[in-house]
């Protein structure tokens, strides 16, 4: 039996797949790589001496879909294919609509049509909007800021309409926080194919020489330094609860949400001072005007992962920013060196 893993190139699936290799499952992949690289699979080989099986498309093809389903034993799906960059979707949002919305019913309409109703759902902490209060809850009302968030919301509301149409549908949606770091190997990594829109690999790219410096949006949030506060999450540490929660559906649990987070916020100037001390670099930084559609702070509460996954992040600070100035110095240009 294998596991489907859509947008497995990326930067968590190929962290993902890593560790599902290591516990000996199949895993079957499709990527359109319009975000990821090739590459990423190939290093995956080189750290698990195992290969997966790969298909390039997008998760809109339908027939594609079907012809994967037809040709592999899959038995559930860990559904990372969407597209991520909050400002981007301020500016597109019907690409992020159609991406993120419609690929996933695509995905779950096929994935009906062969019986397999296992589902792991990439979702994230942008659901939560800009909470009341925090640590966040996974019961907290949900309603996003911007049109990345709002695609995953939606699908949310799908994912449950679904399983209360058809309770034999076992799902796990996770909100995730923000992910960082790199495999301990130095091997892969956070590779974005343009300008980064994540934090830690613009700050990588800055100590790398590849930018000139990080533009820090706002400095004047009601959090200890002005710069907005994140929980940041080590990348296998995430992947290790794609796999908890790969045990969990076994277990006929319906639907359910989980945060995966550390449940601690550090601030952007905090991440950059981190950094400078494992690159021994100093980072250039401009503050500039807030960003469209970001908070203030947001870290989550990450109690019921612990308590029903059997999961908690195990990785620090220290070992997020190493382990990405490894990945990002081994491998400057990233995947295309």
């Amino acid at each position: 039996m294998s596991v489907l893993i859509t947008g497995g190139a990326g930067y968590i699936g190929s962290h993902t797949i890593v560790e599902l290799l290591n516990i000996g499952t199949d895993v079957v992949v499709i990527d359109n790589l319009s975000n990821s690289s090739l590459e990423s699979l190939s290093r995956v080989k080189s750290i698990t001496a195992q290969q997966v099986t790969f298909y390039e498309g997008d998760i809109l093809d339908k027939a594609l879909l079907r012809k994967i389903f037809s040709e592999n034993n899959i038995e559930a799906a860990i559904h990372f294919a969407g597209l991520k960059a909050v400002g981007e979707s301020v500016e597109q949002p019907l690409k992020y609509y159609t991406n993120n919305v419609t690929g996933t019913i695509v995905l779950c309409e096929v994935m009906a049509e062969f019986g397999i109703k296992n589902l792991v759902f990439s979702s994230s902490a942008t659901v939560y909007g800009d909470p009341a209060s925090l640590p966040i809850l996974e019961s907290f009302p949900a309603s996003a800021t911007n049109p990345y968030g709002q695609s995953k919301l939606v699908v949310e509301y799908i994912l449950a309409d679904l399983h209360h149409s058809d309770p034999s549908w076992n799902i796990a949606c996770l909100r995730y926080f923000n992910p960082v770091g790199a495999h301990d190997s130095g091997l892969i990594g956070e590779d974005p194919n343009d300008i980064p829109n994540n934090l830690m690999p613009f700050i990588s790219q800055v100590a790398i020489g590849k930018r000139e410096k990080l533009m820090v949006f706002g400095d004047d949030y009601a959090t200890p330094d002005g710069t907005g506060v994140r929980d940041y999450i080590h990348v296998v540490d995430l992947a290790v609860g794609h796999l908890k929660a790969l045990d969990k559906l076994k277990t006929n649990c319906g639907l359910v949400t989980y945060n995966l987070g550390t449940g601690q916020g550090y601030s952007v100037l905090e991440m950059v001072k981190a950094f400078e001390k494992a690159s021994n670099k100093k980072i250039k930084y401009d503050i500039v005007a807030r960003r469209p559609g970001d908070i203030g702070a947001c870290y989550a509460d990450p109690k019921k992962a612990k308590i029903e996954l059997n999961w908690a992040a195990t990785h620090n600070l220290d070992d997020m920013v190493n382990s990405s100035w490894k990945w990002q110095s081994q491998n400057p240009k990233g995947y295309s060196d």
